[in-house]
């Protein structure tokens, strides 16, 4: 006989769970007690339930597997909501479990009572409410094998008080299994035809499953075919961007001749990645619902062949099988399209190089300096705004999983993100990168690093402004400033309250001593970069926008 919070915890072990990141709640006090007894499962102590649940969602982008969070009912819910939403976008495994009343009290709007289901199923895989204790396994089983299968993404249990308190009989489930789509020997000659005939083709990798096996497969894949791969939207680490091949990201702000690739390639091969958004600059580099392009669509989920872009050939396989298909995929006779594949790793070159901005701080020449200063296997993460425009165009990821950022464009997400690579490996060298405005969203993640001493840095480019819709807001209403401008704390102050390294760059010749420094501490470090807000993107200035707009 256990209480229902100790069969769930069972639950977890049986599935591999190694952490649990949490902000406790009473709602959930027996899955805690469950938690105690736990010598497999680390728990987590978080500060606020947005920063629980996006430290889960980089775990579950880490490691492939479920990332668990545990969090209360009502406000705590939704503070939470911001790393389900990323997890859903980013096609990322995720389990939040979410204590509630007990059923003796639902549906009187009880203390801080909510309705799950309704609340969640519109951007969550799946959605549920356990409320017998017996039940437990089977929930826990169901949500595993759902937040895996297919497209991955993020799961919903609500965990009534009462019914996690009692006591009962339940029979443990086994750890999930998954089946796998695969490409058939049709699939696999009719994309073979489609490379012979073609002079113009481009490979784009990105999207759910990937791993540094596969990262290898389709690099030599590339290179036998002297193929161009460029990486979707912020999944630039599936690739080594050293490599010949590599061609640059599709996404905001691309080089224009990867953008001129895109829109002129003959046969689009495209794995893993969903086409969203942000890669095709806004839906404008293939057409709707006809691409111009020759299109194979691999994807693990048949839901997303065809969801946007109707395939010539859409491949249901998942990117781990349908990379190793590709070592017996026969190469073409002759590659004419090499001279392109050289131009454009010859134009990426170029695009990397750093090029001056505005002020005494030049933001590119420090990412590039860290980007030089990081080991083989060391990550990089960073939330949303102008800033990560910076950071993904001199940034050179060596290999997966060195990048964690999201697709989703969320601000706030580098910090927890950090802290949950930093907790994975600890062996692992870790660099997040943060504007002024991201950075005080989940800010307060940083006395969780230092909690569990974990000696992650911390690079804030503080321009006082939120940037990007600064930069939006002159585009459209020129000298019409409302809502962005930023007062900040002394950042580097900040962090020493904390218990942290903090400096302040004011030049660029001072930071690779700041960030030698910051290594060393071994300790959470914030280095704080005065930006000149003139300095607003990689390619035009504040003033430039602002000028561009008046006509």
């Amino acid at each position: 006989m256990r209480h229902g919070g100790k069969i769930l915890i069972d639950q977890l072990e049986t599935q591999g769970t190694r952490a649990a990141f949490t902000v406790p709640g009473e709602s959930f006090l027996a899955a805690l007690d469950g938690l105690h007894d736990s010598n497999r499962i680390r728990t987590v102590i978080c500060r606020q339930e947005g920063g629980a649940a996006i430290m889960a969602e980089a775990w579950g982008k880490m490691t492939g597997e479920p990332g668990i969070c545990f969090v209360t009912r009502g406000p705590g819910a939704a503070n939470a909501m911001s790393g389900l939403h990323i997890a859903q976008q980013d096609s990322t495994p995720m389990i939040m479990f979410l204590g509630l009343p007990g059923e003796r009290h639902e549906d009187r709007e009880a203390f801080q009572e909510i309705e799950t289901k309704q609340l969640f199923s519109s951007f969550v895989k799946w959605a549920a409410v356990i409320r017998s204790t017996s039940r437990i396994p089977e929930y826990v089983s169901r949500a595993f094998h759902v937040a895996k299968n297919g497209r991955p993404g993020p799961v919903v249990l609500g965990l009534p008080e009462d019914m996690l308190s009692a006591v009962g009989e339940a029979m443990d489930s086994k750890p999930a299994q998954f089946a796998g789509p695969a490409p058939s020997k049709a699939d696999m000659e009719a994309l073979s035809a489609a490379l012979a005939k073609a002079k113009r083709p481009l490979m784009i990798v990105g999207g759910p499953g990937w791993s540094r096996t596969i990262q290898k497969q389709v690099e030599t894949f590339a290179e036998r075919f002297d193929l161009p791969v460029a990486a979707a939207f912020r999944f630039q680490d599936y690739i080594d961007n050293r490599h010949r091949c590599y061609v640059g990201h599709a996404g905001i702000g691309p080089d224009a001749k990867l953008a001129a690739a895109l829109k002129d390639a003959d046969v689009l091969l495209v794995v893993g990645a969903r086409l969203g958004e942000m890669t095709t600059s806004g839906y404008t580099m293939i057409d709707i619902p006809n691409p111009q392009q020759f299109l194979v669509h691999v994807h693990p989920s048949g839901d997303e062949l065809g969801s946007v872009y109707r395939p010539d050939l859409p491949i249901n396989a998942s990117a781990a099988v349908f990379a190793a298909a590709l070592a017996d995929l026969p190469k073409p006779a002759s590659t004419p399209w090499s001279a392109h594949r050289a131009e454009l790793r010859e134009a990426f070159e170029a695009f990397v190089k750093p090029v001056a901005t505005p002020g005494p701080v030049q933001f590119a020449e420090v990412v590039q300096t860290v980007s030089d200063l990081m080991p083989e296997h060391g990550v990089v993460t960073n939330g949303a705004g102008n800033y990560a425009a910076f950071v993904h165009r001199y940034t050179a990821y060596k290999g997966y999983r060195s990048q964690l950022a999201p697709t989703s464009g969320s601000m706030g997400y580098g910090l927890p993100a950090a802290i949950a690579a930093k907790l994975e490996d600890p062996t692992r060298t870790v660099v997040n990168y943060a504007g002024d405005g991201c950075f005080l969203m989940t800010g307060q993640e940083l006395a969780t690093a230092v909690q569990y001493g974990l000696n992650i840095i911390t690079i804030i480019a503080n321009n006082g402004m939120y940037g990007t819709i600064r930069m939006h807001q002159e585009k459209h209403y020129p000298e019409r400033v409302v809502g962005t401008t930023l007062v900040n704390p002394d950042f580097a102050a900040y962090a020493r309250s904390f218990g942290a390294h903090g400096e302040t760059v004011e030049r660029t010749a001072d930071f690779k001593a700041a960030f030698e420094r910051a290594l060393a501490a071994n300790k959470p470090a914030i280095i704080e970069l005065t930006i000149d807000p003139e300095a607003l993107t990689p390619k035009q200035t504040l003033s430039q926008i602002r000028k561009a707009a008046k006509g």
